[in-house]
Parts: structure tokens; sequence; C-alpha cells
């Protein structure tokens, strides 16, 4: 697998594009059936799951903080479970954690719990993130799949410009869901997890020698948004519940204006359709 010091530029335009909830229809699944329901059962909030469970996904699906860290997404909806259902004891240390760690993950937790081992809060939450990446491998393999039309954009875009997987997932998933349906193939280099931020990824890649309007980032996230912004390159949104449609208009308009130069003002149409989309209209 090729690295980012051994890329090479072969054409003049660059697409990248982000992995679960854009190109692969994952998010919805994996917050869904795993993140809500462990957070529920680590917490005992049974007596008010349905509640529970519609807000979480508003916090990490639909809202404008879609793709929010796990555990910065979690300390939000244990703060208002903490207000609106059961004390939750030791929220305020999970929550001033989440703000001010230089590291969010399951081995920064480790070493908070070394710390301080009598902060129960942070031993549950090491147990939630675990019991959620073991639910997510016992997903069925034929439920996770691309959204429909992202094959045929792939392929498409590929004709003209390289092809960029920047993804802030682990870096196995990503090879063997795209190696299995087909994806890679219209790929030229997988940056995931390992590779730094997708903020860090676009900035390595502009390093090599591409015009900054000639390059285009396809996310379903404010994050994705914000890594274009801050490589001042170009974002087309993925709109959640409408992925199909969204991957049909780069297909029909949003490539072109790639291409022809015309991508600016057609780019403000569509950051306004996502920001409504995740109702900040």
């Amino acid at each position: 697998m090729i690295t980012l010091s051994d890329f090479k530029k072969n054409k003049d335009f660059l697409v990248c594009v982000d992995s679960d909830g854009c190109a692969m229809d994952t998010m919805d699944i994996k917050h869904i059936r795993c993140f809500g329901p462990c957070m529920v059962e680590v917490w005992q909030l049974q007596n008010w799951e349905a509640e529970i469970l519609k807000r979480w996904n508003e916090i990490n699906l639909y809202t404008l903080t879609r793709g929010i860290n796990r555990f910065k997404g979690l300390s939000l909806a244990l703060s208002e479970i903490n207000e609106q259902y059961q004390a939750i004891e030791g929220i305020d240390d999970l929550v001033d954690w989440s703000k001010n760690a230089d590291e969010l993950s399951n081995n920064a937790l480790k070493k908070e719990i070394e710390k301080v081992p009598q902060k129960k809060i942070f031993s549950l939450a090491l147990k939630w993130s675990e019991n959620v990446n073991s639910s997510i491998k016992e997903l069925p393999e034929s439920e996770i799949k691309p959204f429909p039309l992202v094959k045929e954009a792939l392929k498409f875009a590929h004709e003209k410009a390289d092809v960029a997987i920047v993804s802030s997932a682990n870096l196995g998933a990503v090879l063997d869901e795209w190696e299995k349906h087909g994806l890679l193939e219209h790929t030229d280099i997988v940056l995931a997890q390992n590779a730094g931020s997708k903020a860090f990824c676009i900035s390595e890649l502009l390093k090599k020698g591409y015009n900054n309007k000639n390059v285009v980032m396809c996310g379903d996230a404010p994050g994705d948004l914000k890594a274009a912004e801050s490589n001042n390159v170009y974002y087309f949104p993925i709109l959640v519940k409408n992925e199909e449609k969204s991957w049909q208009d780069f297909i029909n308009q949003g490539f072109s204006h790639l291409l022809d130069g015309s991508y600016e003002g057609y780019e403000t149409i569509k950051k306004r359709d996502f920001y409504k989309n995740l109702g900040a209209e």
C-alpha cells in the first residue's frame, strides 16, 4: 500500500473522500445499534431508553455535531442525561477530560484511570468504548456497504483526477470495506486514522503539487468541511439521509464545476444545503 511519502501526483485534480457516513453506509448502523445501546447498558438507563437513544442519534448523526469524537459525544449525552433523567457520578470530570485532553482514545482513558482510579466515570467510559468496539465487530458484514452510486462516482472522477481516501476511521476497517466492494481500484492512496487528522492529510497531499482550486473534499460532517476550509480547498457535502442524491449531484454537476473552474459559486449553494440539512437554518 502506497504511503504519503511515496505518493506522487499523477493528474492535475484531486478528489478526497471520507469513508464512514460519506462513501460507506456505516455511521447510522454503528450509532443506532452499537454506540447508543451500549451507553444505555453501561449506565443502566433503560427507564428512558427510547428518549435517550433518540437524543444520542441527534447529537451524533443528524445535527451540527455529526461526526463528533465518540468521547465528546458521550460527555454531551451524559451531561444532558444528568440534568434530565438520572445523576451521572463524575460527569464533570468526564466533560473536563473530553475538552482538555491531548488525546481522546481508549489508551488515553487507560492512562487517566491509572492516575485517578477513584474516579469511576473513566472506567465506565472505557468499558462503554470497548463494548462499542466489540459490538461493531459483530455487525453483519452484509449490512456494511457503500451508498448507492459511490462506486460510479469514484470511477467517474478517477478518469480525470487522483482520488484519495481521507478518513479518521481505522485503517484496517477502511481497507477491508473498500476492497470488498471494489472501491479501492478507483483510488490512489488510503489515508486513515494512523496517517493523522484529515486537515493534516490534505495539507500533505497539497505538497505534492496540486493547485488548491483543483482539490475537493467530499464529506458528510462539519469536521470534513473544517478540514477542507483549513487548507483552502473546496468542499462537496454528502447530505445525511440524501446520500444517493448527493453522489448523483457530484456526478452530474459537482465534478464538472471543479474541472471547469466554476466550483466557487456552486460550493456556496452546496454549503448552504449542508448546514440546512443538519438543522442550522
